[in-house]
């Protein structure tokens, strides 16, 4: 895969309560989101009786751009899901929304993260008789709360996210309310936004992202806050808050490189934060040079802050094709070796003869990195510096992020020096992670009480890893499917 050197998110969620056309506004908002997830896309509504259902592999504009499919789901209530897996195969039984029927009526649900004992739970619930049928982790919490013996869906959800351990942002819909759940640090984001609604009260709308909200039109009102339940009805929004309130740990990773530059995340502009991030950079990592080139696109903002500071001039050395999509092409070796240049090409008239300063948010497995700096350089570049807008990335993560294991990590097992030369670079830095938490606003790491979730960069897990990576990547389907 081309795009197997970078972290990839989990999934986004969006739900819409009392809005008209509640499916189509999903729809629109799960496309705001779409950077979250790739692989496959669901949207359940419902109408006031019945619930509708569509899911598909493949994009949002894929899989609802057709009138029919819109149609069929009818409602001024809706949740979607985008899902980029970290459990589970991509095959449709493992698109969500997942949906069950129960006593008190149906119920959809829609999760963002990762539960860190999903696998002793679902050993737990399958001696007890519960019937999985996908290989994901998110369809724990239905089993929960179908076994709970509490009497209304509310109580049975409060029961379920008591036993998960793990980060999540759920959305959920019943027959009488949408609802929105974050987990007691607030690891994986969800922010609540208010438009014009179906019968001229209130509509609500739940979001991963604020830029969701945006491209719905609706009003940003507040983040979901860690361990909050959120319940939407035609009385408006009721708040519960089932758990002992601790220090929030926010996923750092979200300002670095996840989240779309225009969101609004924690109260903070993404997009000024990552520019923050690269005017630290280029305080804690100077260098002489002639230009300033991002990676884009998500290494476009800090490359602009770094060059603010440093007077370099900032330029668009590399060039990305928006449209790459799975190459048609055989994948041989050869076009492996030449699949970086699917997505990025050298702006040869902006690079020949001058050193660069390439910035990029994060180095992985560092092979794309390799194959950039190697396409740079043919292009002509005289140095080749590499300033990276994180820390280095030493440790996997078991929170709804997608990176590889830890063997895989270049920086869990070579020296900054070491890497700098495995990657073809005249110089390799990163940003300090006292450097970052400066960067957002803080006056450094407390490292008694860091306020972000920042293990895959000091390996300081804030939240218990109940099942191990080995058992968790074992937990093989036994039915076989086409995708």
């Amino acid at each position: 895969m081309i795009d197997d050197d970078k972290p990839h998110e989990e999934c986004g969620v969006f739900g819409a309560w009392n809005v008209a056309d509640a499916a189509a506004i999903t729809a629109l908002g799960l496309h705001a989101l779409q950077h979250r997830g790739q692989e496959a896309t669901g949207i359940v509504s419902h109408d006031g009786v019945r619930f509708h259902s569509h899911k598909g592999l493949g994009l949002v504009g894929d899989n609802f751009g057709d009138a029919k499919v819109m149609a069929g789901l009818p409602g001024a209530r809706a949740i979607g899901h985008n899902r980029y897996a970290t459990t589970g195969d991509t095959v449709l039984r493992n698109v969500q929304p997942l949906f069950a029927e129960f006593e008190f009526g149906g119920f959809a649900v829609g999760h963002n993260g990762n539960l860190t004992n999903a696998h002793t739970l679902r050993r737990a619930l399958t001696r007890r008789g519960c019937l999985f049928q996908s290989t994901m982790d998110s369809e724990v919490f239905v089993h929960l709360i179908a076994i709970s013996l509490y009497s209304n869906v509310v109580d049975r959800l409060i029961d379920a996210i008591k036993q998960v351990i793990g980060a999540y942002s759920l959305v959920a819909l019943t027959n009488e309310q949408l609802i929105g759940v974050r987990d007691p640090l607030g690891v994986r984001p969800l922010v609540l936004g208010k438009l014009s609604g179906a019968d001229g009260k209130a509509g609500w709308v739940l979001s991963s992202e604020s830029c969701g909200l945006d491209i719905v039109g609706a009003e940003f009102v507040r983040d979901v806050e860690p361990g909050e339940i959120v319940l939407i009805d035609d009385s408006g929004v009721t708040s519960i808050k089932p758990f002992t309130p601790q220090s929030p740990r926010f996923c750092v990773f979200e300002y670095i490189y996840f989240a779309r530059p225009d969101s609004i995340m924690e109260g903070n502009s993404v997009y000024s934060a990552r520019k923050k991030i690269g005017a630290q950079l280029a305080i804690e990592t100077p260098v002489e040079a002639d230009v300033v080139v991002p990676v884009p696109d998500s290494g476009v903002p800090a490359a602009m802050g770094f060059a603010e500071v440093s007077g370099i001039n900032f330029e668009l050395g590399i060039i990305r094709n928006h449209y790459v999509g799975r190459t048609f092409i055989e994948p041989t070796d050869q076009i492996r070796h030449l699949g970086v240049r699917l997505k990025h090409s050298a702006n040869r008239a902006m690079i020949e003869g001058k050193r660069i300063v390439l910035v990029d948010d994060s180095i992985v497995r560092g092979t794309t990195s390799q194959k950039i700096v190697e396409m740079v350089r043919q292009a002509g570049a005289r140095e080749v510096h590499m300033r990276i807008a994180g820390p280095p990335t030493t440790h996997s993560c078991f929170y709804g992020i997608d990176t590889p294991e830890r063997g895989k990590l270049l920086a869990a097992r070579n020296s900054v020096e070491e890497m700098a030369k495995l990657i073809g670079v005249d110089s390799l830095a990163f940003i300090s992670i006292d450097g970052l938490y400066k960067a957002l606003g803080k006056n450094g790491r407390d490292n008694a009480a860091p306020a972000f979730c920042d293990a895959c960069f000091t390996g300081e897990y804030p939240i218990q890893l109940t099942d191990n990576a080995e058992v968790r990547e074992s937990r093989l389907s036994l039915l076989a499917e086409l995708s």
